[in-house]
């Protein structure tokens, strides 16, 4: 059994994924690691740079897009887990879903073991990411966006008042960057996750295309018992949106991605003059496109 299994999903991002799996396979300490790159029907010879250059690396070549979550389930399925009470004896302790726009420091991952090895209640763990600025990606510690905190968030109350616990809540802004702190999610750039947790709550839920299967898993691993955390003293590089800011759907996925985990996770207690409101802003947000997802019956795999 492996410490820990990659997973990377890559799509049409070449030149990151040489330079993240560069990264990867430089990794230092003791640990052993199994490392799975899922190329979701590039169209730039990503496929052929693991083949030819990174032959340790093992390779699933699917098709067509299915989208994030499909794409990380299919390796994950690789590396053994199956499903809520379906993981093989032989699936690596930790999973960790990795973007090809990071780049990961030699004891990244040592350190990352070890740090949910010494903290058993920890279901989910995520390091530090930095822009390539050296700022904070703020995404990378942050609240479950309920309809108050998407509101406060989305309207500006967030940015005037970015020290406010009430107002900055969603990309909880008032924290110290360098303060560990458990939180309801970390992103899935850099996303490491419990065997057990796994075990307990089953694969990302593949009605998400991409946005917000991130937010999802780490909400039914909470509500499972275990907690989540944000540990700054592994810094992470995070290029950010290397894929997602060439795709046509982004803007659309990421709304249609909220509409569904707000209808999945707060619908049923939210009263019926605010969820009207909700709708309301999300058709704003998104557009009339998602006036069809609206209408639809909601449907999960988890």
């Amino acid at each position: 059994m492996h410490d820990l299994g990659i997973v990377i999903l890559n799509w049409n991002t070449r030149d990151y994924l040489k330079r993240c799996l560069e990264t990867v396979l430089a990794s230092t300490g003791a640990f052993t690691l199994r490392v799975i790159v899922v190329d979701n029907a590039s169209s730039d010879d990503s496929a052929a740079l693991v083949r030819t250059e990174f032959p340790s690396v093992e390779l699933i070549e699917s098709a067509t897009n299915d989208g994030y979550s499909c794409g990380n389930n299919l390796g994950l399925r690789a590396l053994g887990y199956h499903g809520a009470g379906a993981v093989d004896a032989a699936a690596p302790r930790y999973a960790l879903l990795l973007n090809p726009d990071t780049e990961v420091p030699p004891d990244a991952f040592a350190q990352m073991v070890a740090f949910m090895d010494s903290r058993p209640e920890i279901g989910v763990a995520g390091p530090k990411l930095v822009l390539l600025d050296g700022s904070l990606d703020k995404a990378c510690r942050r609240s479950f966006p309920t309809p108050m905190t998407a509101a406060y968030h989305y309207s500006g109350l967030a940015k005037v008042f970015p020290h406010s616990p009430r107002f900055a809540r969603y990309n909880m802004t008032y924290l110290d960057p360098d303060q560990e702190t458990e939180v309801d999610s970390v992103v899935g750039a850099y996303m490491q996750i419990r065997r057990e947790a796994i075990e307990a709550v089953g694969l990302l839920d593949e009605i998400f295309f991409m946005y917000g299967e991130d937010l999802d898993w780490a909400y039914r691993i909470k509500a499972a018992g275990w907690t989540v955390v944000y540990n700054p003293r592994v810094v992470v590089k995070h290029v950010k949106r290397a894929a997602s800011r060439r795709s046509q759907k982004a803007q659309f996925e990421f709304w249609r991605a909220m509409l569904i985990f707000y209808r999945k996770h707060y619908r049923m207690t939210t009263p019926w003059w605010l969820h009207n409101l909700v709708l309301a802003a999300l058709l704003m947000k998104g557009g009339r496109g998602l006036w069809p997802e609206i209408r639809k019956p909601q449907v999960s795999s988890s």
